[in-house]
């Protein structure tokens, strides 16, 4: 055990003195400074430690390892070079300082620790769908929020469709010191431009048709809190010019008001748009973007997390148990292995209807690959050339080509088939041919407009 004493009870000295306390490594014999008033001296106090305003009193102490002098006095520096025991070491001036630091970075480190376990754990209680498990990106992701959720960062949370970005979102607002206030949710998607605006920022009465009453929007009801704005990239850009008026200024104007009013708001934005490529096509503005990448947190699919899918999948399963009340025990290897095969565009989202589908359509305990989708049983011992030669290989792989494509336009436009046959350019009538031939229902893939969270 290192015996210490410590001369200068200011900033400096309490900081070591906070440090110190409760390490089983050191053992301070003292606290010295001429100010009986001290910060540290105070502190030293509450734990019984000795104390005294002559600086020369513990420097001769012959039981002193070492002497660490925060005082930042040549003259009391020499004193203690002269008067200290034969052995003990002193440090001071930059040492001190390095010290110092080095303490300060240790703290700073095991609370970051704490914050993480803390927030691995919140993460994985969000709903219980957020596991982190094996994947060191999602260890990363939940360092990230760990760090980001006390400060009041602009976040952007990108990733695919059904990667878990709210849960995200979520947790960053649990664990900022605005938890105890709102969290507000807004899908950009499902907005026209002037309902948004009416939405985020509310209107006065008359101030359009239909417009009865004065109306709060979300960003007062959020004041002090925090708002999540999913599908940010699909905000119209006369929006985001409004938007990016609230980061900076922290003002907002409600229709028909002549008059701006503050507002104090933690934003949260997340997307599953290629941001950039939306920038080179005006479509996202560069000021707004630059904005949000100051700090970002970017989900991986599933297909780039697989060593975790045999955890998740039986995750789903236990869910899906409770929701259909059906007692389910396993999922067989054949079953896992189609699972782990399939490179999942909608992911953990995909994932669960998959296995809740299954659940219901099993008669024993055991999920088997004729419980999962066709799509998923006809890649049953595909690894290339089959037995049915190249062609029939081939039509395989541009049937499952096809189907990702209606998957993919599906959710881009939010399960609205009309305008799926849009980007697909074919008719409606064709693009509904191609779900049914590939049993695809567009129903799962449309949101619910605007949740609030308290």
């Amino acid at each position: 055990m290192t015996k210490v004493v410590i001369i200068g009870a200011g900033k400096g000295g309490r900081a070591l003195l906070e440090m110190f306390v409760g390490d089983a490594t050191v053992s301070i014999l003292g606290v010295a400074d001429v100010n009986p008033w001290a910060p540290g001296i105070e502190f030293a106090r509450r734990f019984n430690i000795p104390v005294t305003t002559d600086l020369r009193e513990f420097v001769t102490d012959p039981r002193t390892d070492l002497i660490i002098d925060v005082t930042g006095s040549p003259e009391v520096h020499e004193t203690i070079l002269r008067s200290k025991p034969p052995g003990a070491e002193v440090m001071g001036g930059l040492s001190a300082r390095f010290v110092w630091d080095l303490l300060a970075e240790r703290k700073r480190t095991e609370e970051l620790e704490d914050r993480y376990s803390l927030v691995v754990r919140e993460l994985q209680a969000q709903e219980g769908d957020f596991i982190i498990g094996q994947n060191p990106k999602m260890r990363e992701i939940a360092e990230l929020v760990a760090r980001v959720a006390p400060a009041p960062t602009t976040v952007l949370v990108r990733g695919e469709s059904g990667t878990g970005k709210e849960l995200v979102a979520r947790a960053i607002h649990k664990y900022s010191p605005l938890r105890d206030k709102p969290l507000l949710t807004v899908n950009c998607t499902a907005l026209t431009p002037s309902l948004m605006e009416s939405e985020l920022f509310g209107h006065r009465r008359g101030a359009f048709t239909g417009a009865i009453a004065d109306k709060v929007g979300l960003f007062e009801k959020a004041d002090g809190g925090t708002i999540f704005l999913d599908e940010i990239g699909d905000m119209p850009l006369e929006m985001q010019g409004k938007l990016l008026r609230v980061l900076q200024a922290g003002e907002i104007k409600p229709v028909g008001d002549v008059a701006t009013r503050r507002v104090r708001v933690r934003v949260i934005a997340a997307t599953n748009r290629d941001l950039e490529t939306a920038m080179q096509r005006t479509e996202f503005r560069e000021d707004l973007f630059y904005r949000f990448n100051a700090f970002t947190i970017t989900l991986p699919g599933l297909r780039e997390r697989m060593e975790d899918l045999p955890v998740l999948a039986y995750h789903f399963l236990r869910k899906a148990e409770a929701k259909v009340n059906k007692k389910v025990e396993r999922i067989s290897t054949d079953a896992l292995d189609l699972l782990k095969r399939y490179p999942w565009p909608g992911n953990l989202r995909e994932l669960e209807n998959i296995i809740e589908r299954a659940v219901v359509l099993t008669r024993d305990r055991s999920v088997e690959p004729e419980h999962l989708p066709l799509h998923l049983q006809e890649s049953r011992g595909f690894t290339g050339p089959s037995d049915d030669g190249l062609l029939a290989g081939k039509e395989r792989l541009v049937r499952e080509f096809e189907r990702q494509a209606v998957l993919r336009f599906l959710r881009e436009s939010r399960g609205n088939i009309s305008a799926a046959a849009k980007k697909a350019r074919i008719t409606r009538r064709n693009f509904h041919r191609l779900l049914l031939k590939h049993r695809i229902s567009a129903e799962e893939f449309r949101s619910e407009t605007v949740k609030s969270h308290q």
